[in-house]
């Protein structure tokens, strides 16, 4: 999806071709997942003369918003604090995150 976000349409050669690159999967595997996501309604393909054109039908934005609503509610409970708490202590954070995360949750606490 990162790669139809990034530049869309595309047929599914140019696709095959982007992740060549990164990951090491066959272009059977790559037409297949394709085609699960088509079936999924989360691209579709237009047809332009010879070549099937994919673009996705769901923006980054909304796909990472359920995603991670999905997340905090299979591991934290759906509760935003047991995460923040989680991480918070697990991590090594800078300054910079510490002032970062109060101005967020004061402006939290604000609204």
């Amino acid at each position: 999806m990162k790669v139809l976000w990034e530049k869309s349409p595309q047929p599914a050669y140019d696709i095959v071709q982007s992740l060549g690159k990164t990951e090491s999967w066959q272009a059977s595997t790559i037409k297949t997942l394709l085609n699960r996501l088509y079936r999924k309604q989360v691209l579709s393909i237009r047809r332009y003369k010879n070549l099937y054109l994919y673009y996705p039908l769901v923006s980054e934005e909304a796909y990472l918003q359920t995603e991670s609503e999905s997340f905090l509610q299979r591991f934290f409970g759906g509760s935003a604090k047991t995460l923040a708490l989680h991480f918070a202590r697990r991590e090594k954070l800078t300054m910079e995150d510490i002032q970062e995360l109060k101005q967020v949750l004061e402006k939290g606490k604000a609204s």
